[in-house]
């Protein structure tokens, strides 16, 4: 996903994701302020929330947009877009505020944030919370099937941040070119069918966060111990673990297209390679890839997708607010707002935002349901029974290594 996943070389260190599951105390104020949900309420009006959030993308910022203007309506609740290029920006802003010793009225209210930068706030001690408990729609959370609502990237979530939105990794393909039946539904089969079809599959270069996941998808199957993905890849785990892997690639390789010397830059490329016709299929990070491209003609109305059949990967967007937030309650109405129902769906409209929804649909009223029939009728959208398992994010450390032995070897 783009956002707050999208830098995850460089800023931030990853060698300590080493923390307890279970529940976190309250602290930083939390039991003063988690009173009750009345009184949350009552508390937020007149409020601004300042939600730092990553502005790359205009159907997110339009969307932040329309929340601003239905929690103005119905709390009396103002959403003010602090734009960002990247997340590490508030973080380091939260931090600053520590170190200067504002530990109240701070300048950041919410944060969309999710993996190396929410480790280093709650690492830190920099988040307000356990609050998720006190949220009446986070009793809708699919907690089971979407494991990355409670786990972020190896990180017990501890209540401390709350889910909005899922990224789960899929294949796109033009189903008026390829039949659904004959495309490959797990990682040996694609060895299989890149044989049978030269050419016709590629990656993104792993530097790029979406190449990368493609390995980690790999790497999922292929590994004889997936669940040592969840710890640090120190150096016999990662050479016990990658083996299979490095076998099937090597194999592979040479089938993709341009005989795998030379990789797309990233996603858009790869999505023109297959509006092309120059390949088959194309690995995304969002489900809803086939029918927001169709709606701007950049793929045709034809393009579908489609899951591996032992799960995908997937992680989960949170929204977060810094211990010394000057406006909690309001925070904490929006981060409710997000997670109701009518704000899902209209999320996961693909004309809207396409993005995959936090929630357990089978726990909603018929009402609720309907929102989301609604809004997933485009042709291109999976229906909820299709959408594979999310898998868990590996440790972080798997990914920079993965990604500099795929350097070393295709440099050779």
């Amino acid at each position: 996903m783009k956002g707050p996943t999208r830098r995850w070389f460089g800023a931030i260190a990853t060698s300590a994701f080493l923390l307890s599951s279970g529940a976190a105390p309250a602290r930083n104020g939390a039991s003063d302020a988690l009173s009750s949900w009345d009184g949350i309420v009552a508390a937020a009006e007149g409020q601004t929330v300042y939600w730092n959030a990553w502005a790359g993308d205009e159907k997110g910022n339009a969307f932040i947009s329309w929340a601003g203007e239905q929690v103005r309506e119905r709390y009396g609740v103002r959403i003010e877009h602090v734009k960002l290029t990247d997340t590490a920006e508030a973080v380091a802003r939260v931090v600053a505020e520590r170190a200067a010793g504002r530990d109240e009225g701070g300048t950041v209210d919410l944060i969309w944030i999710n993996g190396p930068n929410f480790f280093t706030m709650k690492d830190q001690d920099l988040l307000f919370g356990p609050f998720t408990q006190v949220l009446p729609n986070y009793a809708l959370v699919d907690e089971e099937g979407k494991p990355s609502n409670v786990v972020d990237f190896t990180i017990p979530v501890d209540g401390m941040a709350a889910p909005w939105r899922v990224a789960q990794v899929a294949f796109v393909y033009d189903s008026a070119r390829a039949d659904l039946e004959t495309l490959p539904k797990s990682i040996p089969d694609m060895l299989d069918w890149a044989r049978e079809n030269p050419g016709l599959l590629t990656h993104p270069n792993a530097r790029n966060f979406l190449g990368a996941t493609f390995l980690k998808q790999a790497l999922y199957e292929l590994t004889p111990d997936p669940a040592l993905l969840q710890e640090e890849a120190t150096d016999a785990r990662f050479e016990e673990a990658t083996a299979p892997f490095w076998a099937w690639y090597e194999a592979i390789r040479p089938h993709f297209w341009r005989g795998g010397t030379d990789f797309p830059g990233s996603s858009a490329d790869l999505d023109r390679l297959l509006d092309d016709g120059e390949i088959e299929i194309a690995v995304t990070f969002n489900p809803a890839t086939a029918a927001l491209l169709s709606e701007t003609g950049l793929l045709p109305d034809t393009a579908r997708v489609y899951f591996l059949d032992a799960g995908t990967i997937g992680n989960t967007s949170f929204v977060a607010i810094p211990y010394n937030a000057a406006n909690k309650e309001g925070a904490m109405v929006v981060a409710n707002f997000l997670m109701s129902p009518e704000a899902q769906a209209h999320a996961q409209d693909p004309t809207v935002l396409g993005a995959f929804t936090v929630l357990d649909t089978d726990r909603l009223d018929a009402d609720a349901r309907a929102l989301f029939a609604a809004t997933s009728q485009h042709p291109a959208m999976p229906r909820p029974e299709e959408i594979a398992d999310v898998l868990l994010e590996p440790h972080p450390s798997w990914m920079t290594r993965i990604v500099e032995e795929w350097e070393a070897r295709t440099a050779r």
